[in-house]
Order: structure tokens, then C-alpha cells, then sequence
């Protein structure tokens, strides 16, 4: 899709050789080769559940000459501050209020700006995505095709967005997300017919199940991804959450899913700390994972699930933590999950920009029109 042209590569090598750094226009975006950045982003939220951030050009210093590419979305979720609820205490963040969430779908136009305000060069960093849209909604596939006809070349994709997530779905009122929803099968024909990578997050279980009973979300979820074949989608976390442990044979359970031909589209992130706890918990936690990532280095790709950090320190806290994986992955697994199916994925894909290719809402809904 978006790619580094060849004339920006001859200036980063040329101010390499005078030994100078390279900056954007304005003066405040230190840039890198694309080898010689350490890692891309996956899965990064640039504002919050009160849709406040971190500025873009800003978040482009913080990245630095760590991190190359950036998977860029908002979060497509509003909390409400109730005053019945807490008063004067402004909530941020979904856990500090009983009150509701919401579908804000002004945060897509609000990625799209930002991104414009960028430099052709920086621009080339990020693959935004489309995330403000109820995916109960038999419409949302319509959001999504206006919201590309609106800012043509800019997005990538489709998500973060949710279906089973603990604590989240609960607070969302209406009618409650569910694999089996037809909206969102219209969502991923959409995405499908237009190369729009997908990015969902579902939890596979309940949080506390009863010992020894099957992941409530499994089977559902492997039915979805059977019935979306020629769309690319990036499960989220593994399935997992912050109080959605792995099961016994949750490493089992991927490749039963990463081994299956009928699944050949489907990528995993191993974004958030609550995911990386798991992860590295012990040495055999780890040896696990890693194994399993030897085994399919093709598959798994890194995201840090930021959401508008203040310093590269906190934006990097989930890569550092990572290190025991690093050190267990082989060379050409490492390089691929921390940067290369990130680059696979987003460059390889049918250009989605492209709003000639885009189909109708008559196509879409199979109607006749007014």
C-alpha cells in the first residue's frame, strides 16, 4: 500500500553518509531507514475513551528512530461522563465509571485529519483504520464505505473494533455484539471486496469460567473466520484479556487454527501488557509461546495497544517487556513478528484507497434504491 519511495531512501542514505539527521519539514519528526527501524506497530490508539491524545506530530518524535510503521486508530468508544455517577470526577478510562459507552464515529474524521497533516514522508509511517462504527448495525458497512469516499488514500483498514470483551461489552447499551451477527458479516464481505486489513477484537472466553469447560467464544469465532476466506484479519491479543487467562491448550488451540488451510488469512497480535503478563509470566510460559511463534513466524505480529502515551518510554513499555520472547525467537521469526508481516500485510494488500473500486450502498444492502 503506502511505501517509502526510493527518492526519500537515497536522502535518508545521503544524510546518513554526511552524518546528519534527517527531520520533516516542520522541523520535529527524526526518521530512519526502514531497516534500520527495530520494530512497527500493529495495533496503537493515538486517543482515548474520552477521545483526547496524543498530538501526531508529537507521537512521530515519540516513535523516533525506533519504530517505523504505526497502525493508527482511535478508540471507536465513548465514555460518558454522568454527573449523576461521579460527580465533578471526570472519568478517562471505561473502569472508572458504572456510566455507559457509546459509538463515537466523529473519531475516524479525526484520524483522517490528523494524518493529512502530516508530510507525504511521514505519512508513509501509518496505516490509519476505520473504527467508528456499531458492528451490530446492518449500516455499518455504509459508514465505512463513506468514510473512505470521504478521505480517499488514507485508510488501511478496518478496527480495532470489538465484539466479546470483558467489562466493555456490558457498558454498550442496545443490542449486545455477537459473532453470529449478520452486520458483521457485512462488515467483513466489505472489507474483503475492498482489501481492507481487519483488526477485531473478541475475547475467546468468559471471564472466570468453570474448570474444564471449553472456550465459550472459540468455536464462533473459527465459524466467522471460515465464512470470511478472502479477507485478512488480525485477531487481536490471541483471544485473550485482562482477566481472560489462556486456557490449558490455548497454544494448542492457535495451531489448530494457524495449521488449518481454511484459516491461511488470519494473523494474530500479541498487543497489550495484559497479553504480554501472560506471555512472560514464567520460563515455560514463554518457551511456549515461543515455540509456537518458531513454528508459524508467518502469523504473528507485534503491537504495543498503546493509547496516547506521553514519552517513548511508556509507548515502548509492552516491546521491552517482551524481552524473554525475543531472546527464545529465532532471527528470521523475530524480524517477521516485530516488522515484516506488519509490512507484508499492509503493503501486499489490494490498494483500498481506491474509491472507483468501492461498491455501492445499493450493492451493499442488495437493495433497489429510492
Amino acid at each position: 500500500m503506502k511505501r517509502i519511495s526510493g527518492d526519500l531512501l537515497h536522502r535518508f542514505v545521503f544524510g546518513l553518509c554526511l552524518c546528519l539527521s534527517l527531520f520533516c519539514t516542520s522541523g520535529t519528526a527524526q526518521t530512519s531507514p526502514p531497516n534500520q527501524f527495530e520494530l512497527n506497530d500493529s495495533h496503537f490508539h493515538l486517543t482515548n475513551y474520552v477521545q483526547e491524545g496524543t498530538d501526531i506530530h508529537d507521537f512521530l518524535k515519540i516513535m523516533g528512530t525506533k519504530v517505523g510503521r504505526v497502525a493508527l486508530f482511535g478508540i471507536p468508544l465513548q465514555q460518558q461522563w454522568s454527573y449523576q455517577n461521579s460527580g465533578d470526577i471526570a472519568p478517562t478510562y471505561y473502569l472508572q465509571t458504572d456510566s455507559p459507552l457509546y459509538y463515537y464515529s466523529f473519531t475516524d474524521a479525526n484520524i483522517a485529519m490528523a494524518y493529512r497533516s502530516l508530510s507525504k514522508e511521514d505519512q508513509a509511517r501509518f496505516e490509519p483504520m476505520i473504527t467508528g462504527f456499531n458492528p451490530t448495525d446492518m449500516y455499518a458497512a455504509d459508514h465505512i464505505r463513506r468514510v473512505l469516499q470521504t478521505f480517499p488514500g488514507v485508510f488501511s483498514g478496518i478496527g480495532e473494533f470489538t465484539i466479546h470483551k470483558e467489562f466493555v461489552s456490558a457498558k454498550i447499551p442496545g443490542e449486545t455484539a455477537n459473532l453470529q451477527n449478520r452486520a458483521l458479516d457485512k462488515i467483513l464481505d466489505f472489507a474483503g471486496e475492498v482489501g481492507l486489513v481487519v483488526i477485531i477484537h473478541s475475547d475467546m472466553d468468559v471471564p472466570f469460567p468453570k474448570e474444564g469447560a471449553p472456550p465459550a467464544y472459540l468455536d464462533q469465532m473459527k465459524a466467522l473466520l471460515r465464512r470470511h476466506p478472502n479477507t485478512t484479519i488480525i485477531w487481536a491479543h490471541t483471544g485473550l484479556g485482562r482477566v481472560v487467562r489462556p486456557i490449558k491448550d490455548h497454544a494448542a488451540n492457535l495451531a489448530l487454527i494457524l495449521s488449518d488451510p481454511a484459516f491461511k488469512h488470519v494473523y494474530f497480535d500479541i498487543s497489550w501488557d495484559e497479553v504480554a503478563k501472560y506471555i512472560v509470566a514464567t520460563p515455560e510460559s514463554t518457551q511456549v509461546s515461543a515455540d509456537l511463534i518458531n513454528r508459524f513466524p508467518d502469523r504473528f505480529l507485534f503491537g504495543t495497544d498503546e493509547v496516547a502515551p506521553s514519552s517513548q518510554q511508556s509507548y515502548l513499555k509492552v516491546f521491552y517487556q517482551y524481552e524473554p520472547l525475543w531472546k527464545l525467537l529465532s532471527p528470521e521469526a523475530s524480524e517477521k513478528v516485530r516488522k515484516g508481516n506488519f509490512a507484508h500485510l499492509f503493503d501486499e494488500a489490494p490498494q483500498s484507497a481506491n474509491v472507483g473500486r468501492l461498491p455501492s450502498s445499493r450493492q451493499i444492502n442488495g437493495g433497489s434504491g429510492a
